[in-house]
């Protein structure tokens, strides 16, 4: 144990006495942080729909088909229970709720009006007010193709479009926006660039920094000393784990004073969540380190494998609206599964019960990128 802990003092005073990577790890960061939360924008496209049908009726069908026929919206579930829609809006499996009313066509043909319930998934207000406005489309189409087309007043209310004394049958929509009421894309954005932030420090400096050993020579000194192969594993990726827990917390605290981003969430969770992820990125630096011998082979492999990543992260471009190949991708994407868990704790507040299934699926990365490069590191001169 003392030995290890020389490996590590040593390796947080090569860290400190480079400038380079102590610029890379303090200032890096914070700029991806701030100018990426706001430039970042993306289209929408298959929008997953939980339809919550309690009418069962002719005109609830119609309406439904009208969902399922557009190229925006894809349906996702079907029930007639109400709590049914709120999970699918927590687990993430649907971004918009229907929820057609009882007796919804029976009002609708008698009373000339049929209120229906939109709920919004708000996490990305951006894809929430795209969302929205694709489904104002879709209800107001369908009240034209039934020559019963209204318009919302100014006061709120719904106004005939058509000519007469009769009010003619329409259907009113009422629409609450979760997790997101203000629609604020910044709040989306901040959980993603987390974690590219932590992305860096761990999977780019890590690997760096064990090619930098063989690049000055150092190298071959450790590889002679009585230091075990686990001590120096440990040694080496322990200083970058801690760093960038550090750059996370500085980035959570950034995130809620600067952009207003809530941490509905356990901060525990965060942390292990992590933790986790870091064992994946800081296990495929060393893996990297140690089948290259230079720093440029070094930076052009990781940036290779993580613009990858990122790219099929679901961080700029949805993840439903990428092609059916670049989905079944994302499944073995570490940074895809960690974005999708860290908004669902900081901004719908998910609890270990909501991800743990994602953990795992995290520590079984971490576990073989680990593996793989400790069996492919040899403690031997070369």
């Amino acid at each position: 144990m003392r030995t290890l802990f020389f490996v590590i003092e040593k390796e947080f005073l090569q860290i400190f006495r480079n400038r380079l990577m102590l610029g890379i790890i303090l200032v890096v960061p914070i700029v991806q942080l701030v100018i990426l939360t706001y430039a970042a924008t993306f289209e929408i496209r298959n929008i997953d729909v939980f339809v919550v049908d309690q009418d069962r009726s002719p005109e609830s069908r119609m309406l439904i088909d009208r969902f399922a026929a557009s190229e925006n919206f894809r349906l996702s579930g079907w029930s007639d229970a109400p709590e049914d829609g709120y999970n699918a809006l927590l687990s993430g499996d649907a971004a918009v709720v229907l929820q057609i009313p009882p007796h919804t066509g029976r009002n609708l043909t008698r009373d000339g009006h049929a209120p229906v319930s939109l709920r919004f998934d708000a996490v990305d207000g951006f894809s929430a007010n795209i969302a929205s406005q694709y489904t104002m489309q879709i209800i107001r189409r369908h009240n034209e193709d039934r020559a019963v087309f209204t318009m919302p007043a100014t006061d709120g209310s719904f106004s005939s479009a058509l000519a007469g004394n009769t009010p003619p049958p329409q259907i009113g929509i009422h629409v609450s926006r979760w997790y997101n009421s203000e629609l604020d894309f910044k709040i989306y954005m901040v959980p993603g660039i987390l974690v590219m932030l932590i992305t860096v420090i761990g999977g780019f400096l890590a690997g760096m920094n064990v090619v930098r050993e063989k690049e000055i020579g150092t190298m071959e000194q450790l590889n002679v000393t009585p230091i075990s192969k686990t001590h120096f594993i440990i040694g080496k990726l322990m200083p970058f784990m801690i760093l960038a827990l550090v750059m996370l917390s500085i980035g959570l605290l950034l995130g809620r004073l600067w952009f207003g981003v809530p941490i509905e969430g356990s901060l525990a969770l965060i942390y292990l969540m992590a933790v986790l992820y870091l064992l994946v990125v800081l296990g495929l630096g060393l893996l990297v380190s140690t089948i290259t011998h230079t720093q440029q082979q070094a930076i052009f492999i990781t940036w290779f494998v993580f613009v990858i990543f990122i790219l099929l992260s679901g961080l700029f471009t949805p993840i439903d609206s990428m092609p059916q190949w670049a989905q079944w991708l994302t499944l073995a994407n570490p940074v895809a599964w960690f974005i999708d868990m860290i908004r669902r704790v900081m901004l719908t507040g998910a609890g270990l019960a909501d991800v743990w299934q994602s953990c795992l699926v995290l520590l079984g990365f971490g576990l073989l990128t680990i593996g793989a490069a400790i069996l492919r590191y040899r403690k031997t001169i070369r």
